[in-house]
């Protein structure tokens, strides 16, 4: 409960974090968050006292069984250039991801999401009707706010250190803890 009430902290105080929310929740798609990188690097960027870098990219996920088009996925990342062009988006639907990935077909988004690389990355969030806070952690926050890097149960090991190998993130968050198989 700790990190869920720091997670939903750090978020409430980033302006930015909250604006890029509302324009997500605004487009009214079924069981949608907003994760990875969005929710990750903003957290290490605190744990190491660094100033906020602006986003690579948003990872907007949503769950639509009715159409696995990418040209949805598509139509929404133009939608949501129109309205906030200074950002990189990347929408995609979780109902048809299971393909890409050579796994079982997903029930929902938070399934969808256990099967994420990292557990520090299988983390989203959303606003709720109300306009409140909401996690979606598969694995819990733990690993995120302990700088934890390891590989989600359900994601190929070998995977992963290349992954890990190709982000590079020790170079900008030194403290961070790699899972090392070996």
């Amino acid at each position: 409960m700790q990190f869920k009430n720091e997670l939903t902290d750090i978020i409430v105080k980033d302006e930015q974090m909250i604006s890029t929310l509302t324009r997500v929740k605004n487009l009214n798609l079924n069981d949608c968050w907003i994760g990875a990188g969005f929710v990750r690097n903003k957290v290490w960027d605190i744990l190491h006292g660094q100033k906020t870098m602006k986003l690579n990219d948003i990872d907007v996920v949503f769950f639509d069984e009715s159409n696995i088009s990418e040209n949805l996925e598509k139509k929404i990342e133009h939608q949501l250039t129109q309205i906030s062009p200074e950002d990189n988006w990347s929408v995609k639907n979780q109902a048809r991801m299971h393909f890409r990935n050579n796994h079982p077909k997903y029930i929902n988004t938070e399934n969808a999401i256990s099967h994420w690389p990292e557990t520090a990355t299988a983390v989203s969030v959303r606003l709720n009707p109300n306009d409140q806070i909401e996690i979606l952690a598969p694995y819990g926050l733990y690993d995120l706010f302990n700088l934890i890097v390891k590989p989600t149960p359900n994601f190929d090991l070998i995977l992963f250190q290349k992954r890990v190998n190709e982000k590079q993130w020790k170079k900008q968050w030194e403290n961070l803890k790699i899972y090392d198989n070996s």
